[in-house]
Parts: structure tokens; C-alpha cells; sequence
């Protein structure tokens, strides 16, 4: 089996969180999953077994006027837990302001039905994959 690199995008959330990963390149960013909270840690170490995680990427929550949203919180609570689970990955934090917005748009520009974009664990991954591609994006243009 072969193993390769990946960036993984979080969107965290207090009850459900959406993960997305990076092409082998570090150019597309894929939806992965949505896993409870709860269950974050355990889901990340079973995926490092089989492909490399070179660094992490989580979605921080910012209001409008760029200071902290209540949410950030939750962000800030996770951090210990993810930098001591993961000791030698790099953790960036990324502005996920809209990212929701985006991915209803994304859904409704890819044809999903409306029952399903009720599902709010496809939002979930999707924002993951949102805000990744954010991130690859600026760091391809060295931003």
C-alpha cells in the first residue's frame, strides 16, 4: 500500500465536525467526512495510519470585523487536544468566514437535491474542503 502526503482541512463544530484532505500534490482539496466531535482524535490517528498528514488546517470562526466569534471558543478548547495528538504536525488556522455560505452555493451549483443539502453533515465536510482549498490556495501563491 502505498502512503502519501495529506493536508487535512477541520471544520469544527461543538457536536459534528467536517474533515476534508489535500491531493497527494497539495493542490485540490477533497470532502472527506463528518465524525462527531467527540470522536475527532481517534478518526485522525486511524486515517495517519494509512496516509501521511503533513499538516493540519482548522477553520477559525472570526466575525465580520475580523475579531473572534463566539465559536472560536470551541476552536481554541480543541487545539491542546489535536497539537498533543499530533505533536509533529504543523496546525494553521484558517478564516472560515462564509464558508457555510459557500458550500450551500457549492451544493446548489452541483445539482444536489434539496433534501440532501438539509443534511448538515455534507456542509460540514464540505466547509472543511472550503476552507482547505483556502489555504492551499494562498499558500500556491505564496500569500
Amino acid at each position: 500500500m502505498c502512503v502519501m502526503d495529506r493536508l487535512i482541512g477541520i471544520d469544527f463544530g461543538r457536536k459534528r465536525t467536517g474533515l476534508a484532505a489535500s491531493d497527494p500534490l497539495g493542490i485540490f482539496a477533497s470532502a472527506l467526512e463528518t465524525v462527531p466531535s467527540a470522536k475527532i482524535i481517534e478518526y485522525l490517528k486511524k486515517y495517519a495510519e494509512k496516509e501521511t498528514i503533513t499538516g493540519i488546517v482548522i477553520g477559525y470562526p472570526l466575525n465580520l470585523n475580523g475579531a473572534k466569534a463566539e465559536a472560536a471558543k470551541d476552536v481554541d478548547a480543541f487545539l491542546p487536544q489535536l497539537k498533543k495528538a499530533f505533536p509533529e504536525v504543523p496546525i494553521y488556522l484558517e478564516d472560515e468566514r462564509f464558508t457555510s455560505v459557500l458550500a450551500h452555493r457549492a451544493m446548489i451549483d452541483g445539482g444536489m437535491k434539496y433534501k440532501d443539502r438539509r443534511d448538515k453533515t455534507s456542509v460540514d465536510k464540505i466547509s472543511a474542503a472550503i476552507i482547505l482549498q483556502g489555504f492551499m490556495d494562498r499558500k500556491s501563491k505564496g500569500l
